[in-house]
């Protein structure tokens, strides 16, 4: 196993354009991965929230990393770290919208946080890596 650093890039909050809609909310996270002897950029996962959930403790559903080649990583610590960037965004702890009190509609499509965060996480190298 080696470290590995997760680049969080920005996130793209209740996306129409990636099937938000009454039910679900829809988004995706963009992130680069560091390696002591590479960086892999393009890389992004989609995270599904039922609509009007609480972003503090709502159930989120964080999808594999797209683009992904080569690179084994754990993936309950990747869902944690991207569940952590994502409530950092939004909500009643958001740095991007701030979200408090008896708010229990409110509902924003398509909001882009460019945001960074840098995380750590172990992964193996491989040629025979698959999801």
């Amino acid at each position: 196993m080696t470290k590995a650093k997760i680049l969080f890039h920005k996130c793209l909050q209740d996306a129409q354009e990636l099937g938000s809609n009454d039910e679900y909310m829809v988004s995706r996270v963009f992130f680069s991965i560091q390696l002591p002897d590479k960086q892999i950029d393009g890389l992004c996962t989609d995270i599904k929230q039922s609509a009007g959930d609480k972003f503090e403790g709502g159930v989120l559903e964080v999808g594999p990393p797209q683009n992904l080649k080569d690179v084994n990583l754990d993936y309950m610590a990747f869902r944690d770290l991207v569940e952590k960037y994502y409530r950092s965004l939004v909500g009643s702890s958001g740095s991007g919208i701030k979200i408090s009190g008896n708010c229990s509609n409110i509902r924003m499509f398509n909001n882009t946080f460019a945001m960074p965060m840098t995380a750590e996480i172990e992964v193996e190298q491989s040629s025979n890596v698959a999801w």
